[in-house]
C-alpha cells in the first residue's frame, strides 16, 4: 500500500512538471551607475534592455515578471546573478522595471515564471525560394 502510494505521488510530481512552479517576492531596479557595466555572462548592462540579475536560474534563462498590483508582465533574460539582499529575489533592468510600473515604488513584490522555450521550426526549402 505505501509503495503504490509513492509510485503514485512521483507520478503526479513528474507527469505534472514543474513548469508551473512561481516564485514570489520582493523585486527592485538596477540604478543609472549601473549603465555600461560588466554583467555575469559578460556582457555590458544597458537600462534599455529587458534584462535581470536572479540568484539561482541558469544565465540566459527567460522569465515573465508579473506586477500582480496591476497585472503588468514583462519578459526578461537573466544576465547577471544577484540581488544580494535578503529580502529580494530579482533585480530587473530599469526599462523592465518601468514596464510593470515599479520604478516610483523601488520595491514592489512580484511573481516570476519561467518561460519554457519552444522548439524552432524547421527551415522550409520552399520558403527561400
Amino acid at each position: 500500500m505505501k509503495l503504490t502510494i509513492r509510485l503514485l505521488l512521483l507520478f503526479t510530481l513528474f507527469s505534472t512538471g514543474f513548469t508551473f512552479a512561481k516564485e514570489h517576492g520582493n523585486a527592485t531596479f538596477y540604478n543609472h551607475n549601473m549603465h555600461g557595466r560588466k554583467t555575469s555572462d559578460g556582457g555590458k548592462y544597458n537600462k534599455d534592455s529587458l534584462t535581470c540579475a536572479h540568484r539561482t536560474y541558469p544565465l540566459g534563462t527567460i522569465l515573465k515578471v508579473r506586477n500582480p498590483k496591476n497585472n503588468k508582465e514583462v519578459i526578461v533574460k537573466v544576465t547577471d546573478r544577484g540581488p544580494h539582499r535578503r529580502n529580494l529575489i530579482i533585480d530587473l533592468s530599469y526599462a523592465a522595471a518601468k514596464e510593470i510600473d515599479i520604478i516610483r515604488d523601488g520595491i514592489a513584490p512580484v511573481e516570476i515564471s519561467k518561460v519554457e522555450e519552444t522548439p524552432s521550426e524547421p527551415k522550409d526549402s520552399l520558403a527561400l525560394k
